[in-house]
């Protein structure tokens, strides 16, 4: 049965797993952002210092080396770089001379310009990456951790195409995702938070309603066991005082003919049959009975209410054994301290599992085992039979074996546990374990 709490349970692990989800997602997504909005401020950054700083002071002397124009770029970059996250600048020519940077040690060494250098200088952009501090022109910036570098075109008064590059602390990127987290997080944890509250109530009153409807189907399973219990006792009571008692009369009728028959009989005569004939028909009016009152006994056990749990067993027993199967019993006098709902409940399942044995099983031999334990009295019942596979009778039951899925529904509701062990050509071996109350 599904029950509130479980459902409640169900949910918070749901949510749980959710918000895990979420915020794993959050953190690969606001890192992605945050990589791109730095690389965005990085760009804007050395597009403004390249526009208001860099170009006023160039001078056509800086790619001759001049130290005059070394000395104006060192004037306006100076505070640059004390106030901003700018830790190096370097200007380059074409040919791939530093001919500027705030560290002087690199001025006038030469290194070959990339691809994606040569390509802005060429098609005029400006681009960012993470720098490879490996290179040797990027020695100094070597034990400050990543840096983001960008590099863009400027141009000398005369004209002159320069690469113009900063360099900054990729740490930029790391405080603008943690930033854009905390900002995520808190949005998402209070939307899911808010939709578990709303959700919360309509699991509730779904639950409600399936377990209504569970108690409900329960309840019509024990009214169709209660009321298949009653016919029983009704046609049992009927055949028994109706027709066992007129073919018992009638039997010792034709056995009264058939000796007053064999008293007058004339030897000569051709009736003289006629008493053997009367006491034939006796004999098969007997076995008749017999057999009705076998048909009793599986109708309904007339010794489960006057005599008790076990005598309806030893019934049952008798019942399957006049069809030639072998049956072991094994009765325990304990057994007996069932109230009497659940000795019709014991006395059910025997029954099922008996009429499986006689429809489908084919088996030669049947052992019924009914025994106390602490707190409760087991019922197991066993053949060497067939067998059957349960997953398969489950999905797609047979005729006969619903009785014992309606049993087991019983079973449970009364706090019992009803199983079986049972392979295709492995008999089948059922267990009914019912709590004392």
């Amino acid at each position: 049965m599904l029950r509130p709490r479980r459902l409640l349970a169900w949910v918070g692990v749901s949510t749980l797993v959710a918000l895990v989800a979420v915020a794993i997602g959050g953190i690969v997504a606001s890192r992605a952002l945050a990589e791109r909005q730095a690389v965005s401020d990085a760009a804007e950054t050395a597009d403004l210092i390249a526009e208001s700083v860099v170009q006023p002071a160039l001078t056509d002397e800086i790619v001759d080396g001049d130290p005059a124009a070394i000395a104006a770029l060192d004037r306006a970059v100076g505070d640059l770089l004390d106030t901003s996250s700018v830790v190096r600048i370097k200007i380059w020519t074409t040919e791939g001379e530093i001919v500027y940077s705030d560290e002087a040690r690199l001025i006038g060494e030469r290194f070959d310009l990339g691809a994606d250098e040569r390509e802005v200088l060429d098609e005029p952009r400006t681009e960012a990456e993470i720098s490879d501090l490996s290179r040797p022109e990027n020695r100094f910036e070597r034990g400050q951790g990543q840096m983001l570098e960008v590099y863009r075109p400027v141009v000398t008064p005369d004209g002159t195409p320069l690469l113009f590059e900063t360099y900054s602390p990729y740490d930029t990127v790391d405080a603008r995702s943690s930033e854009l987290w905390r900002a995520f997080a808190g949005v998402t944890v209070s939307s899911l938070l808010l939709f578990v509250l709303l959700l919360l109530p309509i699991g509730w009153r779904l639950a409600t309603r399936l377990r209504a409807t569970q108690e409900q189907r329960e309840a019509l399973l024990r009214q169709r066991v209660d009321a298949s219990l009653e016919e029983r006792r009704r046609i049992a009571a009927t055949l028994h005082d109706g027709v066992v008692q007129e073919l018992a009369a009638t039997s010792y009728v034709v056995a009264g003919a058939a000796t007053r028959a064999d008293e007058t009989a004339d030897p000569a005569q051709t009736d003289s049959m006629l008493g053997e004939e009367l006491r034939d028909a006796a004999g098969t009016l007997r076995s008749s009975i017999r057999s009705l009152r076998s048909l009793l006994v599986d109708i309904y056990p007339a010794n489960l209410e006057a005599g008790g749990l076990a005598e309806a067993l030893a019934d049952l027993a008798a019942s399957l054994r006049a069809r030639g199967v072998r049956v072991d019993l094994e009765l325990d006098d304990d057994a007996d301290r069932l109230d009497g709902d659940r000795q019709r409940l014991v006395y059910r399942v025997a029954q099922e599992c008996l009429q499986n044995v006689r429809r489908h099983a084919r088996a030669s031999q049947v052992t019924i085992v009914l025994r106390a334990e602490p707190g409760a009295v087991v019922l197991d019942v066993v053949d060497d039979g067939v067998g059957f596979d349960p997953a398969e009778a489950l999905a797609r039951p047979r005729q006969g074996h619903l009785g014992i899925r309606l049993l087991a529904d019983v079973a449970s509701d009364e706090g019992a546990e009803l199983a079986v062990a049972t392979a295709p050509g492995a008999g089948a071996h059922w267990r009914l374990r019912v709590p004392v109350r």
